[in-house]
């Protein structure tokens, strides 16, 4: 089991900047990817950054460049860098977690909101 707490979330203007940090409860490169989802109201939860345990990293288009994932292995923790934020960008943003056993396991954060204002 993985458990996943987030935080940083709030409220900010457009333009500015917010970092997310996600806890584990596990040795976080154990975990094969980590990765940042968001759900806006009335739309699908879609992937906002991916980051594998090899280092590889992913970007949707729309965040690109303004977006950066990380992690501190000595923390056990994931990071998400939001800058030059947008009211596009509001949403309720989770953490994922994905490790490999005799089948691909998800873990879900509990969510934390993101509002932008403009």
């Amino acid at each position: 089991q993985v458990q996943l707490v987030e935080s940083g979330g709030g409220l900010v203007q457009a333009g500015g900047s917010l970092r997310l940090s996600c806890a584990t409860s596990v040795t976080i490169f154990t975990i094969n990817v980590m990765g940042w989802y968001r759900q806006a109201p009335g739309k699908q939860r879609e992937l906002v950054a991916s980051l594998t345990s090899g280092g590889s990293r992913n970007y949707a288009d729309s965040v690109k460049g303004r977006f950066t994932i990380s992690r501190d292995n000595g923390k056990n923790t994931m990071y998400l860098q939001m800058n030059s934020l947008e009211p596009e960008d509001t949403a309720v943003y989770y953490c994922n977690a994905k490790k490999l056993g005799n089948f691909w396991d998800d873990y879900w954060g509990q969510g934390t909101q993101v509002t932008v204002s403009s």
